[in-house]
């Protein structure tokens, strides 16, 4: 979102549909940040360049750590047999019965 151009303004639903977070969510994490604010009935979001700052230092991006031995990759085997959605799971119905009749 740092780079989201000149664009000065930006709404709730912009930053959900740029980040895949719900709208609740970022309301949410705004209000506990003390970036939201609420006037004349309507919310706006508010930073000065200062509490930016401060936050940043607060709150400082850490990269993300994985241990690759942790990981263990199995291929996916969809079990037919217990599978509830597969057709192949599936009874035959009555009237499949009937018309195979006829």
């Amino acid at each position: 979102l740092n780079h989201s151009g000149d664009n000065k303004s930006m709404s709730i639903m912009d930053i959900a549909k740029k980040t895949s977070i719900m709208a609740e969510d970022i309301i949410f994490a705004l209000n506990t940040l003390e970036l939201l604010k609420f006037v004349n009935g309507v919310y706006f979001i508010y930073a000065e360049r200062a509490h930016l700052a401060e936050l940043e230092k607060k709150h400082p991006v850490k990269e993300p750590r994985v241990d690759p031995s942790k990981l263990h990759w199995t291929p996916y085997i969809n079990d037919v047999k217990r599978d509830k959605f597969s057709i192949s799971s599936k009874k035959p119905s009555v009237e499949a019965d009937t018309i195979s009749a006829h």
